[in-house]
């Protein structure tokens, strides 16, 4: 492979949500997943008010014929382009009366499901309950000309432009995104009126979500990953201890296949941080943990596949081990490559790949903030320590894309050595990486139970306030990221903006 092509020419596409200088972010605002369909045609993102919005791509569906597409001036844009298609609300406030918890309304992750009609399907969930949504459009009928008479006024004229449907008002929201709460599909799309033989009219799609089904009361607690299989008819859902197998067509029932809890909670040494199904065997599934371990499960093997896993660990791994490091080697999240063999995971401070013949070390590992490295012990006392960062690589497998602090995140490439990656701030202007000094408290992404069994035997510290001592602005983090399917695009999420950028160059 050339230098030119392994390098990428990062440059803006669009963002949605885009927030003004020193304007506040409410907590609901803030985006907490990003997922594309597995076309690329769509894009899901959800948020801490339990909300799910999503984008329709709106260019690369072009109808016309070949001939008039030679005759046409306008040129045809490369890079996918998205519009804002439709929103609803996912999840909401629940509480556990057995357990006297609160659930809280904030999507985990989202993950799309394969559909075989014009409808989508696409899975969200909170930290306890999983639900299926069907989005699909239906026709609304509109006016767009009367007859105008002296009889009409220009009042009236301008409000027979709006459409039949009555909840068909469009509310802005602090996010960016404009919200449509279609709660039950209309009975018909024609007027009760009479209508004008001289009104014409024009037919317009609106979407319409509906909840197919819940996935409720498997879970003890928090839920951090769900995967679709590949046979696209199950998908298993993981929380700290657990890892639960579901048919998507049933709801109250679920099988057990990982279960990590001691009789003594004591004794318990590591937790479960993220899961995902072969891309193409359904019957492997790869889970990490907080010890930096990545297993491999063959479910043919045994119904409880705790006991029966291929581990891959970093023996390789040089430097001192203390207290911090253990932490810091927690996995956060991992994804398969398309081939299949190799997978992608993201501890604190390191982005590596592994191929899955070899359980001894990774075949190439990324530092992500090694200057962070000396500030273990502050961030620590100040839960940045915790904070789980998501990953994603392109469809050839030999890029790679995570998020860090100062809003920015990197992009690298498994060229046989070449590891500095690029390093691009979410804004209009990428290749502007700023440096802030600024540094606020802010709690870490992972449950209290898993950062309590890193607390446990230590007495409490106060949090981090040395914000004089950080090389990056840490209040800025880009956790959430997601690559296309099929071209060189990433979408991320800052806060409650949604930023995408395109790469020039092609493989």
């Amino acid at each position: 492979m050339t230098s030119s092509m392994r390098s990428l020419n990062w440059k803006f596409s669009q963002v949605f949500g885009e927030r003004q200088p020193g304007e506040k972010v409410e907590e609901i605002d803030i985006i907490s997943a990003v997922e594309f369909e597995s076309r690329g045609d769509y894009l899901a993102t959800a948020d801490h008010g339990g909300r799910v919005a999503l984008f329709e791509r709106t260019n690369g569906k072009d109808l016309r014929s070949r001939k008039e597409l030679e005759h046409t001036d306008s040129s045809v844009t490369s890079h996918p382009l998205y519009s804002y298609k439709t929103e609803f609300q996912s999840h909401e406030i629940e509480f556990d009366y057995l357990k006297s918890l609160e659930i809280g309304e904030k999507i985990n992750k989202l993950r799309w499901c394969a559909s075989s009609n014009n409808s989508l399907f696409i899975l969200s969930t909170n930290d306890r309950t999983i639900k299926l949504w069907k989005v699909s459009d239906h026709k609304v009928k509109k006016i767009i000309e009367m007859d105008s008479n002296a009889h009409i006024s220009s009042e009236n004229a301008l409000l027979s432009e709006k459409s039949f449907m009555t909840d068909q008002s469009i509310q802005s929201v602090p996010n960016g995104y404009h919200l449509e709460w279609i709660t039950k599909k209309p009975k018909s799309t024609f007027p009760t009126y009479k209508e004008s033989p001289k009104m014409m009219f024009k037919f317009g799609e609106c979407a319409y979500s509906r909840c197919r089904r819940v996935y409720s009361h498997a879970h003890d607690y928090n839920i951090n990953s769900i995967s679709i299989n590949s046979d696209c008819e199950t998908f298993l859902s993981a929380d700290d201890l657990r890892i639960n197998m579901w048919n998507l067509e049933v709801g109250n029932q679920c099988f057990n296949i990982i279960d990590l809890k001691p009789l003594d909670m004591e004794d318990l040494v590591e937790v479960i941080t993220s899961a995902e199904f072969h891309p193409a065997y359904c019957n492997l599934l790869a889970y990490s943990s907080s010890r930096g371990f990545l297993r491999l499960v063959d479910m043919r093997q045994s119904a409880l596949c705790d006991q029966n896993a291929r581990i891959l660990q970093d023996r390789e791994a040089h430097g001192s081990r203390s207290f911090f490091t253990e932490i810091a080697a927690s996995i956060s999240d991992i994804k398969f490559a398309k081939d299949g063999r190799h997978i992608l995971t993201r501890d604190y401070m390191n982005l590596k790949l592994w191929d899955l013949h070899m359980e001894s070390s990774p075949i190439v590992s990324f530092k992500i903030h090694e200057f962070l490295r000396p500030k273990l012990s502050e961030l620590y006392n100040g839960d940045f320590i915790f904070d789980k960062f998501d990953c994603c690589l392109s469809r050839d497998g030999r890029h790679f894309a995570t998020g860090t602090y100062s809003n920015t995140f990197r992009v690298f490439c498994h060229d046989g050595g070449h590891t500095d990656g690029t390093r691009l701030e979410a804004s209009k202007n990428p290749n502007r990486v700023s440096h802030s000094q600024e540094c606020q408290k802010n709690a870490g992404l992972l449950t209290f139970f898993a950062r309590g069994l890193h607390r446990r035997g230590r007495h409490e510290n106060s949090r981090f306030d040395s914000r004089d001592e950080i090389p990056c602005d840490l209040d800025s983090k880009l956790i959430h990221l997601a690559w296309h399917p099929t071209t060189n695009l990433i979408a991320c999420a800052e806060k409650c903006s949604l930023y995408m950028y395109y790469a020039e160059s092609s493989f």
